[in-house]
């Protein structure tokens, strides 16, 4: 894992410094790198999803958690990475303001798409305490 996480690192470094390097000659190209540098990043966290879809699912046969909450847990951490890399890129293209947006609008969809899980949770310490 320490090793993915260096790849990863000096991957993200290399496509920074390679984006700063044509920042003031070619914009564009900085900008492209930085966005390519993103999306391989983004297909190596995609991996480490899937593995943890597996390891939830084993846990889920060896615990009573519903099937609904597991894949709301799955969505709200699709929101999250989504949002977090599109606002990223909104930010290194300069465009801020669309990047707060998005970034309000994730969090919005994340507390609306946990409402389930907070009811139940709220029902059964209703339950323990009534």
């Amino acid at each position: 894992v320490v090793c993915t996480v260096i790849k990863i690192a000096v991957l993200g470094i290399t496509g920074i410094l390679l984006a700063l390097f044509l920042k003031d000659n070619r914009p564009v190209f900085a900008v492209l790198i930085s966005m390519a540098s993103c999306m391989l990043i983004f297909f190596c966290a995609v991996e480490k999803l899937r593995y943890l879809s597996e390891s939830l699912q084993q846990l889920q046969s060896y615990t009573n958690i519903k099937d609904a909450y597991v894949k709301i847990l799955f969505k709200m951490i699709g929101i999250t990475y989504i949002g977090q890399f599109s606002a990223g890129i909104c930010k290194d293209a300069g465009y801020s303001a669309v990047a707060g947006q998005i970034e309000i609008y994730e969090r919005l969809a994340v507390l609306a798409i946990s409402m389930p899980i907070l009811t139940a949770l709220l029902e059964t310490i209703h339950g323990f305490l009534g």
